[in-house]
Order: structure tokens, then sequence, then C-alpha cells
């Protein structure tokens, strides 16, 4: 049986993605094979951070305990824990509707093979996070209109290459697509008027509510 690394979960509002301001289930994972510049959970990759075991029943009987329907796989990177297609279809199948968030490092070609299928929202990361020659563009291809695509915006030039990569793969046709600015870095009518500007039908702009809601650093939320 498959254990999984579970740095922490949690009930709270989903902070972000076509979910937010519903509460959810946050099943948080240890470890990723990113280190971004901006990164607000690097506490949970590093070597020493303390992690429950977890198998995946318990998982599935911890959802179910807390009687919320949504369920946010989170991380780091949960798509590296070892058999987490397993997890998300156990999921799925005791009745909970689940979300999986992705660096956009990892293929997805089997997880959305997975009945029933989960949402997934997958970052593109920019130039700023210093990751993006990891991305792998051709997750495009498996995403629906159920799923996102994350531009995380640090600056106007991280702007300008997510307009370049939204027009390049057509994403608005194909999938939900939001803007997030980080934290701090910019400011978020700096992004609406360039989407003004340029007029960016079917791109959303979103401010993480957690971070607004709570002090910005705070865990468990």
């Amino acid at each position: 049986m498959s254990c999984y690394k579970v740095a922490e979960k949690f009930v709270s509002i989903n902070g972000e993605g076509p979910r937010a301001g519903e509460l959810a289930v946050f099943l948080r994972f240890c470890g990723c094979n990113l280190n971004c510049s901006y990164c607000d959970t690097r506490w949970a990759n590093t070597a020493d951070v303390k992690y429950e075991l977890a198998f995946a029943e318990d998982l599935v009987e911890y959802v179910k305990s807390t009687g919320i329907k949504n369920v946010t796989l989170t991380g780091g990177e949960p798509l590296l824990q070892t058999d987490i297609e397993r997890l998300i279809a156990m999921l799925g199948a005791s009745g909970a509707k689940v979300e999986i968030e992705t660096n956009g490092s990892v293929l997805l070609k089997d997880i959305v093979c997975i009945s029933p299928r989960p949402a997934v929202t997958a970052d593109y990361k920019l130039p700023s996070s210093g990751m993006e020659e990891y991305m792998l563009t051709e997750n495009f291809s498996y995403l629906t209109l159920r799923d996102t695509v994350k531009f995380v915006v640090g600056n106007m030039s991280d702007l300008a290459r997510a307009e370049e990569i939204i027009n390049e793969y057509g994403l608005t046709d194909r999938c939900r697509v939001y803007f997030s600015p980080v934290f701090g870095k910019i400011k978020p009518e700096e992004i609406a008027e360039f989407m003004k500007e340029r007029k960016l039908n079917g791109v959303r702009l979103q401010l993480q509510l957690h971070k607004i809601i709570w002090e910005p650093d705070m865990r468990g939320v």
C-alpha cells in the first residue's frame, strides 16, 4: 500500500482558482522539483520538513469526516507523490470534487485519464520565477474548459510573456486562464491596465483571497 508524505491537511476557503471563495479540504504534500523565486510554501519542500505518512484510505476518511466536497491536492508538487493516481481515483470515487494544483513541469497525460476526472490548475512559470525552462507545453493539449492555466505575474515582462503563451497555444479557447500577481511585487491595477490595453478577452485577474483574509504567511488557511 502506498504512503503519501502530507505536510498539512486542513479545511479553509479556497483562495484561488475556479473554486475561489468556496470551502475546500486541502491536502498539502511534501517536496517539489522546482525552486521558484516567489515560492510561498518553500517550508514544505525542505529536507527536514515534518510530515505525516498517510495511506490513501486514511486521507479519504479524513476528507469524508470534514463534510466538505471540494478537495485540493497541493504542495510542493503533489504529482511527485508515488501512486498519486490511486489517491485521486479513490477521492473521486468517494464523491469528492478533486482539484490538483500542479506546477506545470509534470506530465498530465496519465492524470487526465483518471475516472472520475479531476480538475487541473496548472501553472505556467514566467521568467521572474526562474523556472520557465522546465515548463511542459505539451500539457496544454490535455486541458479542457474545466481546467485552468495560471500565470503568476511578478512584473510587466512577465505579463508580456504570458500574452505570448496565451496566443501561441490558444489557451483562452482551450481552458480557463488566470493572472495572479506575486504578492507585493506588482500592483493588481497594473495587471488590469495591461489586460485592458491588450484586450485580453477570456483572461481573469485573480487575487489570493487567503492572503487578504489572513496574514500572508499564515499556514493552514
